[in-house]
């Protein structure tokens, strides 16, 4: 059986050609970063699951679940005919627990396009704004690309940094450090 990302890269790129003609890339990938979120709860999958609804009931109830998440406005709350496709050719299909999966394909090819990567700083200590300027330059340098600029905090890193930009991860930590000398010592 196919994983969630098998089943997911073909709705992403439909999805993303149509929101690429109209001009809503921004719209859409709001709504599937929404419908991501609503999904991470497995209740809203459970209920979809319920084999006494109609698809034409669990559609209501996912306009609904967008509706009140964001308004009406969003692409999936009925603000959109594609949007409202898009959902009952998921629904149709079985397909709706893939759409965190969908989101995050559909969120790559609109940083493809866009020239855009984000980026994922995990540090020791908070970092100030000058430093988080002077990383975001260096990187944009490199990667030959904007950069999307995160911060988190992890504790245990003892010092230095972890960057995560896509595929690419710069391990900086003293823990990496440290951990290379014991490998290194143990040799």
């Amino acid at each position: 059986m196919a994983d969630n990302n098998t089943i997911a890269r073909p709705y992403a790129r439909a999805a993303f050609a149509v929101a690429r003609q109209d001009d809503a890339l921004a719209e859409l990938s709001d709504s599937l970063n929404v419908a991501k979120e609503l999904l991470s709860d497995g209740r809203v999958e459970n209920f979809l699951g319920n084999p006494s609804l109609t698809d034409d009931e669990r559609l209501k109830f996912l306009t609904g679940l967008f509706a009140s998440a964001v308004g009406e406005s969003s692409v999936f709350a009925g603000g959109s005919e594609h949007g409202s496709n898009f959902l009952k050719l998921l629904l149709e299909y079985g397909r709706v627990p893939v759409l965190p999966e969908i989101a995050d394909h559909f969120d790559a090819l609109k940083a493809q396009i866009e020239n855009t990567v984000d980026v994922t700083i995990t540090s020791a200590a908070p970092l100030g704004s000058a430093l988080q300027q002077t990383v975001a330059q260096a990187l944009k340098e490199r990667l030959g690309r904007e950069v999307n600029l995160t911060t988190e905090i992890d504790e245990n890193l003892i010092g230095g940094a972890v960057i995560r930009a896509g595929d690419v991860v710069i391990d900086g930590s003293v823990r990496a450090r440290l951990e290379g000398l014991s490998n290194a010592l143990t040799a």
